[in-house]
């Protein structure tokens, strides 16, 4: 039987990344690098996080194709401290962020 296959995503498509990134991410700038690499790729809003836990939870709203290369960038990019492993979800934009902040 066959399966249709799914049309490709469109790299322009508004979307919602929400990431957890896990490693030696807190008290070395990772946050700050963060923010500082989503304005460098432009068009994302959102924030970095740190979390009780010792993850830095990074969300980003903006064009598929920018929101991939940040998280590409959270896993193989050059960023501070030791990153172990990212997981991440993908979903609508919300719209609620203005710029990309650091909390």
């Amino acid at each position: 039987m066959n399966r249709p296959v799914p049309p490709p995503e469109d790299p322009a498509e508004p979307v919602r990344m929400t990431a957890w990134v896990r490693g030696l991410v807190q008290g070395v700038g990772f946050r700050w690098f963060t923010r500082a690499a989503a304005l460098e790729i432009g068009e994302l809003r959102g924030f970095a996080l740190n979390l009780a836990d010792g993850r830095v939870q990074v969300v980003a709203e903006g064009p598929r194709e920018r929101c991939e290369r940040l998280l590409g960038w959270l896993r193989e990019g050059d960023t501070p401290g030791r990153v172990d492993g990212v997981t991440e979800i993908w979903d609508t934009p919300r719209g609620d962020y203005r710029d990309f902040a650091v909390r």
